[in-house]
This record gives structure tokens, C-alpha cells and sequence, in this order.
């Protein structure tokens, strides 16, 4: 990397691409690449409260709102009130949206494949690693 170079340009090309990618296998579902996020954490934890899934995934509450009411259009959850506080939802799968796991996990498979082709289980292992130390470097100051 040149001296003038900056990281967080790869890592924005990285993500930009990522989602290209993303809006592309997902497009003849419906759904756009602002909710494969929200999808995919649910497929790990069905039946979340909104706010934990905004917290999770570090989105703002609004945009949540957002991508929960177009997965709700489409078919792919259901909001429920929460029975512990009334004043918010639990998010859940449809039968629709579970049956779209398969093929939305193989789309994220494919593109980490993409990512991480051309590196060894140890470089694999070294990268993750690398970007976590990353990630709790920027949380800290957040």
C-alpha cells in the first residue's frame, strides 16, 4: 500500500462492492441489500426485539423501522408486540422467510468465498482477527 494510501478507502470498496454483489442475488426475491442484514441475523436468533436487532447490527433505529416494514410487506417476517414491553416488537419469520435460509446463506457464503479466495486457513483466521481488533478499536470511541 503506497504511503498516501488509506485503509478505510479498501474497506469502503469492500463493503460497496459487497452490496452490489448482494442487491444482485437478491433482486428476484424482492428484497434489497439493506435487509439481507436483517435477514440473516434472524435466520441465527428468529423472534428478536427491534431495538436489539438495531443495536446488533449497529443501525440506526429508523433505518431498522425501515427494513423490517419492507420484509413485512414482502412476507419474509411478521412483527409481534413485545409482551415484556408493550411499546415495542418482537421481529419473527414467516414460513416464507424461513424457506429463503438455504439460498440467503449460500449468497453470503459465495461472497466471503469471494473475499477470502487466494488466502490459507491461517491468513483466513489472521484477517477475522485483524478486523475484530479493527472493529473493537472503532467501538471504543463510539
Amino acid at each position: 500500500m503506497c504511503d498516501n494510501e488509506f485503509s478505510g478507502k479498501f474497506i469502503s470498496y469492500l463493503y460497496r462492492y459487497g452490496q452490489i454483489y448482494i442487491e444482485k442475488k437478491i433482486e428476484p426475491y424482492g428484497i434489497g441489500s439493506g435487509q439481507f442484514s436483517f435477514l440473516m441475523r434472524l435466520y441465527h436468533e428468529d423472534g428478536v426485539n427491534q431495538e436489539s436487532l438495531s443495536n446488533y447490527l449497529k443501525i440506526d433505529k429508523a433505518t431498522t423501522t425501515r427494513a423490517i416494514k419492507k420484509l413485512v410487506d414482502r412476507g419474509y417476517v411478521f412483527r409481534q408486540v413485545d409482551e415484556r414491553d408493550r411499546r415495542s416488537y418482537m421481529i419473527f419469520l414467516t414460513e416464507k422467510g424461513k424457506k429463503l435460509e438455504p439460498e440467503m446463506k449460500k449468497i453470503a457464503s459465495e461472497w466471503e468465498d469471494i473475499l477470502l479466495s487466494g488466502f490459507d486457513e491461517d491468513q483466513r483466521k489472521e484477517i477475522i482477527s485483524s478486523l475484530e481488533i479493527m472493529f473493537g478499536n472503532v467501538s471504543r470511541i463510539m
